[in-house]
C-alpha cells in the first residue's frame, strides 16, 4: 500500500546548509521509489492557523519510506534540514481504492 512521509515546516532558515540538503535529497529518494508530490507552494488556510509549508513524498509503500529514512544517503544530510528548521514529520499509510469514509469504523 502506498505510503507517504509528510512534513510540517514550521520555519526554515535559509542558507548554504538548506541549499546543500535540497541539492541532494533527490539521489536519496530515488533508490526507494520516492517522489515528491507536495513540495512547499502557497497553503490556503481555511480552518484555523497554519504556519509554514507542507511536504508530502510518497513511496510504495511503508518499509519504503522507513528503507529511506534509514539510510546512510538520507541519515548524511538529514542534520542540515534539523538544524536549520523547525518541523514535524510523520509517516502514513495511504489507503486502499475504493475508500470511503466510513470504512474507519471497522
Amino acid at each position: 500500500m502506498t505510503a507517504y512521509a509528510v512534513a510540517h515546516m514550521r520555519q526554515v532558515t535559509p542558507g548554504p546548509q538548506i541549499v546543500e540538503y535540497l541539492q541532494k535529497i533527490d539521489a536519496t529518494l530515488e533508490p526507494f521509489g520516492g517522489r515528491f508530490l507536495v513540495h512547499g507552494g502557497e497553503v490556503e488556510v481555511v480552518e484555523s492557523t497554519w504556519p509554514g509549508h507542507m511536504i508530502v513524498i510518497e513511496f510504495p509503500d511503508i518499509d519504503h519510506v522507513r528503507g529511506w529514512y534509514n539510510s546512510p544517503g538520507y541519515q548524511a544530510i538529514l542534520k542540515l534540514r534539523t538544524d536549520n528548521s523547525q518541523s514535524d514529520v510523520v509517516f502514513v499509510d495511504g489507503v486502499r481504492h475504493p475508500h470511503k469514509a466510513t470504512d474507519v469504523l471497522g
